[in-house]
């Protein structure tokens, strides 16, 4: 999003120092105790993902400009993480390396939950008035808590992954498994966070949540998000209590600042070495890599129109609605159950990956079909919305009623399908850049913070162009989903032609390890 996610981008790492870990591998229950965490943190990006923006329209954003919000993502991928990261790998607190920055993140997430739910409320007791169609102290309370969550989500998902990998010890096999569960519970924060915002009577449950402030998809919103940090609170508490760290010593901090560099490579204070190790890989960078970050960069310029506007999508296109219409929001509520079957495949097709790159004859092969699928995919988008529109019926006085059964179901599919291209997106860019830096001599953190970068560049790009984009075409969401289509078009056809084949062996290897990312 950032989508990770991790939804955003994966984890920005630079060539760390070496880890501390235990004498052998922990216990398979403490990895997946760890790794459990990525359920609560996955179910706070799945509202993300589905119900915020059509909820910044609510508080008075116009839909051309709410893709700005969204800015905040990318930004905090690139700046963020590889502080954090840096930090990380040199903390001596005695509570350990990693679980300090995980529990701060993981109450970060609390307090910016807090403010995006009850921003309506917010800025009503200081001075919106209801009656007006922008809400503008809400808007700054929402803008604010928004990019807290990024920042948060992104604090936590560096050092948990980094805690993973310390956990395994350097065991392949307790690598590939740490991998395996935190991309299962990824998927279940999915699915958990998708179903919850599909229900439109969530809020029954917690009546308390409807003011005169907030209606019942803002309370809606609300009941969701005190779900999510429940769940990231539970876990994160449990996980931190069970599991324990060996604390990182001073002399051993003092040997890691001087790890593999030379007198004065590591003069620099903080986290600003990091940036200078990143942005000096581009000067190393061999071909294989520079196919693969325009392959990767072209496959975010098409998938971020849809991670930003899937369920208005729905809501607007499919259903002929607006912004506080009943009819916008049910088409919200299908869109967000159209994700979670989505995240419901992608889990599935996670799992399969090594099966379907044998079987279509390699990764990069298969990355270059599902991309031609996605093109496929949000070109559909165009026929849907036709189809709704021609079918449009009415009842009552204008009344504008709910697509038939056969447009949902189309909707639905689609929405279904392109988890398979989506989960390939989460793990085979990430393969082949760990591939090629192994068979270049590059380092392969810089080589996946390099690869974060090729995707954190076309979201920005996204959030600032796509409002003039879509009004330049006619407004909606379509000028931006068909760019993305040839976008997807092209991506996949150069990682058939250009991109070249990795050795079979290490393509086996790194391929059973990946995971996804928000």
């Amino acid at each position: 999003m950032a989508h990770n996610n991790e939804t955003k981008p994966s984890s920005l790492h630079v060539e760390a120092p070496p880890p501390v870990p235990p004498e052998e591998p922990s216990p398979l229950q403490k990895i997946i105790a760890v790794a459990s965490i990525a359920a609560g943190v996955q179910f706070g990006w799945a509202l993300q993902l589905s119900l915020l923006t059509p909820y910044v329209q609510l508080l008075g954003i116009h839909h051309n400009q709410a893709n700005l919000i969204w800015l905040c993502g990318p930004i905090s991928g690139i700046l963020v993480q590889p502080i954090v990261g840096y930090h990380s790998d040199r903390c001596t607190s005695r509570f350990g390396r990693r679980r300090p920055f995980i529990t701060v993140g993981a109450f970060a997430v609390v307090i910016a939950a807090f403010l995006i739910a009850y921003s309506a409320d917010i800025g009503h007791s200081t001075g919106d008035s209801i009656t007006r169609k922008a809400r503008p102290r809400a808007i700054a309370v929402f803008v604010v808590g928004f990019w807290i969550f990024d920042v948060a989500n992104n604090m936590l998902q560096g050092p948990l992954r980094a805690f993973l990998a310390d956990l395994a010890a350097g065991d392949r096999r307790k690598t590939r498994t740490a991998n395996s569960f935190y991309s299962f519970f990824m998927a279940i924060g999915n699915v958990g966070g998708y179903a919850a915002g599909a229900n439109g009577k969530l809020y029954h449950r917690f009546p308390f949540t409807k003011t005169i402030a907030c209606d019942a998809s803002c309370a809606n919103l609300k009941s969701c998000f005190f779900i999510s940090v429940t769940l990231l609170l539970i876990l994160a508490t449990g996980a931190m209590i069970y599991v324990k760290e060996q604390p990182q010593t001073a002399l051993f901090q003092k040997t890691d600042d001087s790890y593999g560099g030379d007198d004065g490579d590591h003069a620099h204070a903080g986290g600003m070495r990091c940036f200078g190790e990143l942005f000096g890989a581009f000067r190393t960078l061999k071909r294989p890599m520079w196919i693969l970050l325009l392959v990767t960069c072209l496959n975010w310029l098409a998938w971020f129109p849809f991670f930003q506007f899937d369920t208005d999508y729905v809501g607007r296109e499919v259903y002929g609605g607006e912004v506080r219409q009943p009819i916008y929001n049910a088409g919200v509520r299908l869109g967000t159950f159209g994700l979670m079957l989505n995240s419901v495949v992608l889990a599935a097709t996670s799992l399969g990956m090594e099966a379907l790159s044998r079987g279509v004859g390699g990764v990069k092969r298969l990355w270059g079909i599902v991309n031609l699928l996605l093109a496929v995919g949000l070109g559909m988008t165009v026929l849907v919305a036709k189809l709704a529109k021609q079918s449009r019926h009415y009842g009552g006085v204008s009344e504008l009623l709910p697509p038939d059964g056969g447009i949902k179901a189309g909707t639905l599919v689609l929405f279904t399908i392109l988890g398979i291209p989506l989960a390939v997106t989460y793990s085979i860019p990430f393969a082949l850049a760990s591939i090629f830096s192994s068979t270049t001599g590059a380092g392969q953190g810089l080589s996946l913070g390099v690869l974060n970068i090729s995707i954190a560049i076309p979201q920005m790009v996204v959030s600032l162009a796509i409002g003039k984009w879509n009004d330049q075409f006619g407004g909606g969401n379509l000028p931006a989903f068909v760019a993305g289509a040839v976008a997807a078009a092209a991506s996949g056809i150069l990682s058939l032609v250009l991109l070249p084949s990795p050795p079979p062996d290490l393509a086996k290897a790194v391929t059973a390890a990946g995971g996804g990312f928000h």
